[in-house]
Formats: structure tokens, C-alpha cells, sequence
């Protein structure tokens, strides 16, 4: 059982940064972490994923350049930085870890086994 728990989410003005954590208990040091959001009204998205071994990464197109993401597994947890905000980045971000490797499939939530309840972030333009 993997147990994770968003933290940093908050209000922020166009243009600013935010930095999310996401504490993990359990075994997750060998898990794919990844981000979603999830704004008002949409599907769930993804924002980007880390692996665990060699801390590969992927990322939505609307992140790129962006969001960085990143995790420090003798602390068993993982960051999401986010530059450059913009008020359609505004969401209920979510942490979620999967036990079944990285690839191409690390796009899907339903690739993930664990989530976290979510942090909301709140771009005000």
C-alpha cells in the first residue's frame, strides 16, 4: 500500500510559481510518480511523470518548458515545480503513483494505482 499526500497548492497571480509536494508512505520508491489535474467541469488531465530508477521524465505539452517535475526517493517524495502560471492552469492537482514501470503508458491515470486527494491550485489572472 502506497499512502500519498498533496501539499502547495494555492492562490497565485498570472505569471507567478508554485511548488507542489507530494509525501509518499509505503512502498514507493520503485513507483512511476505522476501529476493530473483536473479543472472544473473537465476530464481529468495528465501534467507530466518521473520514473523511479533512472528519474526519466514525460510531459504534457501544456508543461513543457514550464512545469518541472522531480523526486527525492530517500525522502519519499516528489515535487512538481510550476513556472510561468497561467489562469488556465488552474485545477485540482493530483499525485498518483504506479507500480507497473514507466513508458508510454505512464500517460494514462488509469496506469496508476495510488492517488493523493488532491491540491487545488488557483491562477487568478
Amino acid at each position: 500500500q502506497v499512502q500519498l499526500v498533496e501539499s502547495g497548492g494555492g492562490l497565485v497571480q498570472a505569471g507567478g510559481s508554485l511548488r507542489l509536494s507530494c509525501a509518499a508512505s509505503g512502498r514507493s520508491s520503485s513507483a512511476t510518480m505522476g501529476w493530473f489535474r483536473q479543472a472544473p467541469g473537465k476530464e481529468r488531465e495528465f501534467v507530466t511523470a518521473i520514473s523511479s530508477w533512472d528519474q526519466s521524465t514525460l510531459y504534457a505539452d501544456s508543461a513543457k518548458g514550464r512545469f518541472t517535475v522531480s523526486r527525492d526517493i530517500a525522502k519519499n517524495t516528489a515535487y512538481l515545480k510550476m513556472n510561468s502560471l497561467k489562469p488556465k492552469d488552474t485545477a485540482v492537482y493530483y499525485c498518483a503513483a504506479s507500480v507497473r514501470g514507466f513508458g508510454s503508458n505512464s500517460y494514462n491515470s488509469y496506469e496508476y494505482d495510488y492517488w493523493g486527494q488532491g491540491t487545488q491550485v488557483t491562477v487568478s489572472s
